[in-house]
């Protein structure tokens, strides 16, 4: 398989499988599918797209976001080996393409009323 081409924020020698498995993580921490950062035909197979293409702003925005989490990892955390991340896309995305900017609404919560009290045998 020839080298992947473009790549500026990967190495330059990742597996096919742990890329592969990284962009899967974006599209779920983001809640997208391929077409949003790369050039393609949503619906038609991968391999009539261009994903070596900078041709779309969220590409390049997601390269800033990496570098972004890359720096706040290293500097925060001293976190090097990408198994241990601390902040990842998903840390303020969560599943949604604008970061949270406040903390979701808690679930409602209930306090338990007489008819919900463990019976008692007397």
């Amino acid at each position: 398989m020839p080298p992947f081409k473009n790549l500026k924020i990967f190495p330059k020698d990742i597996s096919r499988a742990d890329l592969l498995s990284t962009m899967k993580f974006f599209s779920q921490s983001l809640g997208v599918r391929c077409t949003y950062c790369h050039v393609g035909v949503e619906g038609q197979p991968l391999s009539t797209f261009d994903f070596a293409s900078d041709a779309k702003d969220k590409k390049v925005t997601a390269r800033k976001m990496l570098a972004m989490a890359d720096r706040i990892n290293k500097e925060n955390f001293e976190a090097e080996d990408p198994g241990v991340l601390k902040v990842t896309c998903y840390t303020c995305h969560r599943d949604s393409t604008k970061p949270l900017r406040a903390p979701p609404p808690a679930a409602p919560t209930t306090v338990p009323g007489p008819s919900d009290a463990a019976p008692t045998h007397s």
